[in-house]
């Protein structure tokens, strides 16, 4: 069940929240668990052990925190720890890497000869394993560095680690920073309101803009990406671009305003990432706690920037292949990984301070920088890749005849021109700060119930795909 259907916006959420707020408050908590539950288990009803499984990872977690939690010496208490990432970890390797790590180690054994052929499992990927897992791991840290109590109520740990506004894709959130809502919070008409308001752009977003730019992006591949001009080339990649971004950002604002109208104010998860001028400041702004994520247990763990250049580097390093790996089982991830790595290396050499010094100059290299690495992010196939970046650039063709400007670019302009361009406005931040400063208008009002409708229209009319980070 996604956010931007009919299932979810005219069956599930009017009967929750009925439900939840005819609940006495001291039951909300039991309550919300308990839909998350529901939620869940619509989303998986295929496979229902996935459903057994996100079941147990609440209640293993729920006690290895309190172990964890218990225990004064700090090697009991890392022992402990050891043994819930492991737990978390285990399974997040089983569902997206086993097959990955399997097909490669056949390759090797064929090459080395060595009559040895692993099996290969690829089962489906539990929704939200990605999300939930690292949310899990994050609680467990938090406690063993007592920078958070551990939860004694396992109705609210439940409710905390499966709440269904980001149970699915984020934003990933920190118990610390939820834990005095989670005790208490109160309800008001202004934050149901507001969360409508944000559930309202969110949806927008995702159905009005980035589905319609998706449009753009699945006729590039099935034209195939030998035939067509370089004009359509660098289309197709801003439209993908574009199309992750607010997809992405549509979901995280339908998430955020979903917790607000329960009366949680969930982390932003992106703030004008295509207006940066370098990419180390793009990956502050893009999916932002996924980032701090990797920051707080990874990089800063492993010594951060405190131990000199050299370790410094390999910590960038670990921190961006695991990023890479962690959207998904396949060598193109490890690639883009790497390709922010040496980005962002150069950077720290100097060309960020050039980039902000000069902001022309920063933005010029961010319009490069974002599709080009985007491309890298899309296409799995090697070889598909490097047909892709062929177009773009056709002298890498090395002489053969190639399509400059073959007129397609002119037909799919005529069909996904205004597309392109509400995504090049929406992307900057000057709408946000207009809607902020005339919110409590009429005219607000107004438009926010015509994007509604439209886009309850365009899903009614199927015109709606699936939120691409599901797959993640």
């Amino acid at each position: 069940m996604i956010f931007s259907s009919f299932d979810f916006l005219f069956r599930f959420l009017p009967v929750f929240l009925f439900l939840y707020f005819a609940c006495p408050e001291r039951h909300r908590n039991l309550c919300l668990f308990a839909g998350s539950l529901a939620f869940y288990f619509y989303g998986v009803k295929d496979n229902p052990l996935y459903f057994l499984l996100f079941a147990v990872s609440i209640a293993v977690n729920f006690q290895v925190g309190a172990l964890i939690g218990r225990r004064n010496r700090g090697a009991a208490r890392g022992r402990w720890l050891a043994v819930g990432v492991a737990y978390n970890l285990f399974w997040l390797l089983l569902f997206k890497y086993s097959a990955f790590f399997a097909e490669n180690l056949n390759q090797m054994f064929a090459l080395l000869k060595v009559g040895v052929t692993l099996p290969v499992y690829r089962p489906a990927l539990p929704i939200g394993i990605s999300f939930y897992t690292f949310q899990a791991i994050a609680y467990l840290a938090d406690v063993y560095r007592r920078e958070a109590k551990y939860e004694r109520s396992f109705v609210n740990f439940g409710m905390y680690l499966g709440m269904f506004p980001h149970l699915i894709s984020g934003p990933i959130v920190r118990y610390p920073d939820e834990a005095e809502e989670i005790s208490g919070r109160g309800l008001s008409a202004g934050m149901v309101e507001s969360g409508l308001r944000e559930l309202t752009i969110g949806l927008g977003y995702k159905v009005l803009i980035a589905d319609r730019l998706g449009g753009l992006w699945s006729q590039v591949g099935a034209i195939g990406y030998d035939s067509i001009s370089t004009p359509l080339a660098w289309m197709g990649a801003a439209a993908y671009s574009l199309q992750l971004y607010f997809d992405f950002c549509g979901y995280s604002l339908m998430a955020v305003g979903l917790g607000r109208i329960l009366g949680f104010e969930l982390p932003q998860n992106f703030a004008t990432p295509y207006m940066s001028l370098s990419m180390t400041e793009f990956w502050r702004r893009w999916h932002i706690t996924l980032g701090s994520w990797f920051r707080d247990y990874v990089y800063i763990p492993l010594g951060g920037n405190r131990r000199g250049t050299a370790v410094m580097l390999r910590n960038m390093l670990a921190v961006w292949l695991l990023t890479g790996f962690w959207h998904g089982a396949s060598w193109n991830f490890l690639f883009w990984g790497l390709t922010l790595f040496v980005l962002m290396t150069l950077e720290k050499l100097g060309l960020a301070r050039l980039f902000h010094r000069v902001p022309a100059l920063g933005h010029l290299y961010m319009m490069l920088a974002i599709p080009l690495t985007w491309m890298i992010f899309a296409i799995g196939d090697p070889g598909q890749l490097a047909v892709y970046f062929q177009r773009l650039f056709p002298f890498l063709e090395g002489g053969k005849d190639v399509m400059y400007f073959a007129g397609d670019y002119l037909k799919y302009g005529r069909l996904y021109g205004i597309s392109l361009a509400a995504g090049l406005i929406f992307m900057t931040g000057w709408p946000r700060r207009l809607y902020d400063r005339y919110r409590n208008t009429l005219v607000t009002a107004v438009i926010l119930l015509a994007v509604f409708w439209i886009s309850v229209y365009c899903i009614q009319m199927g015109e709606n795909d699936p939120f691409l980070y599901f797959s993640f």
